[in-house]
């Protein structure tokens, strides 16, 4: 078997898939952190709890309504989202005036709150949800097995992320979503409901959360700190990136996943730490990020 540095390739080419496994939703989380954060100011600590409310949904509506994955790659983002409006309007929106420090301890308690409700209805277990039959199994590819699964995770996760910096960077009602979080009484002249756009903003990019927590569903298993294990890598990506850089979270959320995933291989007790090493590093030599603008 072909070898690198000693490891054999089928190896490196396991991790690499991993790694764009993993990076895949570190890039869906944190592209939906850099809209809100990007276009509300907003720094959202419970957007790892509202990626565990996708999964649950997704998990709900299979046990106790009969709706299969498809159908809940559907519903569970739309209702994440319309659960985020309802928490932009009820209580977001009285801080928009204030420095960010209070949103986040905002959002760090909705995050206790809604983690502890799932904990004591499912307990921290987790709660297996079946691959769909279309996608199980894989292929072999002769150099190694590719579970399809997998390989329409790293999919869906690129096409979710390109279609959001298309629309944000490129279309009109983008534009208009930039206006109106520098001058919104300049686009509410212009007749556009300004509260409205914020409030469909936000539930946007918690939407994205939910659809990431659908997508993780048949990987890791349906439990109410699956969100808390991974928001804190979440916000490391966004903050390499750059703090709402929308194609930033993209590039730097697969490749980070990608390095994470070759450092498992090469040096496997700094994997839970290289994205923080990497964190630590930019914020010296680049503080606004990789794709950030310096101020």
């Amino acid at each position: 078997m072909t070898e690198l540095f000693g490891i054999p390739i089928q190896a490196l080419l396991g991790q690499l898939l991993l790694g764009l496994v993993n990076g895949s939703f570190y890039a869906v989380l944190s592209l939906g952190l850099a809209v809100i954060f990007g276009l509300l100011n907003i720094i959202n600590f419970a957007h790892g709890a509202l990626y565990m409310l996708g999964a649950f949904v997704a998990w709900i509506g299979l046990q106790y309504l009969g709706l299969n994955y498809w159908l809940m790659l559907l519903i569970a983002p739309i209702v994440v989202g319309l659960f985020g409006i309802i928490l932009e309007r009820l209580f977001l929106r009285r801080l928009y005036k204030l420095d960010n420090l209070y949103g986040l301890l905002l959002t760090f308690g909705l995050t206790l709150t809604i983690e502890g409700v799932f904990r004591s209805f499912f307990g921290v277990s987790g709660q297996p949800y079946a691959t769909p039959t279309l996608l199980q199994g894989g292929v072999n590819l002769g150099f190694m097995y590719l579970p399809i699964y997998r390989a329409w995770v790293v999919l869906a996760s690129v096409l979710a992320c390109l279609a959001t910096w298309v629309v944000i960077e490129k279309t009109r009602l983008g534009a208009l979503l930039r206006a109106g979080t520098e001058n919104p009484k300049l686009v509410e002249a212009f007749g556009v409901n300004v509260p409205l756009m914020i409030s469909l903003t936000f539930g946007f990019g918690v939407g994205l959360a939910g659809f990431a927590g659908v997508l993780a569903a048949p990987i890791f298993q349906v439990s109410p700190l699956m969100g808390s294990n991974l928001i804190i890598v979440v916000f490391a990506v966004v903050v390499i990136g750059g703090m709402g850089s929308i194609m930033g979270s993209i590039v730097t959320g697969l490749g980070l996943g990608v390095i994470e995933g070759f450092t498992k291989v090469f040096w496997p007790e700094a994997s839970s730490t290289v994205v923080f090493i990497i964190m630590v590093i930019v914020l010296l030599l680049r503080p606004a990020g990789l794709f950030g603008k310096e101020k």
